[in-house]
């Protein structure tokens, strides 16, 4: 046994457990990720009927959470297990699978500054599509409100986008109390309301002033935010970047400190 215990000796005690704090966060935050997740799913009633998955029209935001929780749980699981075992495999895993990621980072940034147009266009089109689903999924609804609430803005282009949605739209026969309206965070905020009215909403576009809701659409809303917001865009990926160059760092430093150690064991 006395071989083992110098083996193990070797290898910086400094660098394994920074290695695995380091991990742990990424770990318990994909492990919470994923909680909420089935959570939300639980709710919503779709843990019972896991057809409802397939059936959404819009964008359902459990997806993104459970996706982001499961990435971050495995690069978790590989970092802490990989430190703690000095398992070189699961560093190498780690440590390519954060490379990648960055990669991929990259290749975004890349192409939305290179397709700007395009990109404009793909996220109107996503919009729209989830306008016409506002309905379906209770997650997709709250997601919209806020994001119109916080931007101020009514739609993708303008208010009247939420034709798109069966219950809003202005034409046909359907009988929803909606129609011709639009949601209620399309309204502006009386600051004398203490409580938030639903229907602030109904037969707005009826109407032949809209000085009640905001009538910038939302995409327009986010090109106005960008520039002005642009330090604060390039800061928040500079920080994720050097948090990945870290950990990649950790890992490497790790993976040859143990290949060493065994080097020399032999």
């Amino acid at each position: 046994g006395s071989s083992k215990y110098s083996h193990s000796a070797e290898v910086s005690c400094c660098f394994k457990y920074l290695m695995f704090s380091y991990n742990i966060i990424f770990w318990l935050a994909g492990a919470a990720f994923i909680a909420i997740g089935f959570w939300a799913w639980s709710e919503k009633g779709v843990l019972l009927d896991l057809t409802q998955v397939t059936r959404m029209h819009g964008l359902d935001p459990v997806w993104m959470v459970l996706v982001v929780g499961a990435i971050t749980f495995i690069l978790g699981f590989a970092g802490c297990v990989g430190a703690l075992r000095e398992n070189i495999c699961l560093l190498k895993f780690f440590s390519g699978l954060i490379g990648f990621i960055f990669f991929l980072e990259l290749t975004a940034a890349v192409l939305v500054v290179v397709f700007q147009g395009q990109v404009r266009d793909w996220i109107n089109d996503f919009f729209l599509n989830n306008i016409k689903a506002y309905r379906d999924d209770i997650d997709l609804q709250n997601l919209i409100d806020s994001l119109q609430r916080l931007n101020q803005c009514c739609g993708a282009q303008e208010p009247n986008d939420w034709d798109r949605n069966v219950y809003f739209s202005c034409n046909g026969t359907h009988r929803s109390r909606e129609k011709c309206g639009v949601p209620f965070s399309c309204c502006r905020k009386d600051p004398a309301d203490t409580v938030i009215n639903t229907q602030c909403g109904y037969d707005v576009r009826l109407k032949d002033d809209w000085m009640d809701i905001y009538t910038k659409g939302c995409i327009p809303a986010l090109e106005d935010w960008l520039p002005g917001n642009m330090y604060t865009v390039a800061i928040v990926f500079i920080v994720i970047s050097l948090l990945q160059m870290v950990g990649i760092y950790l890992a490497r430093t790790l993976i040859a400190e143990i290949e060493k150690v065994k080097f020399n064991f032999h």
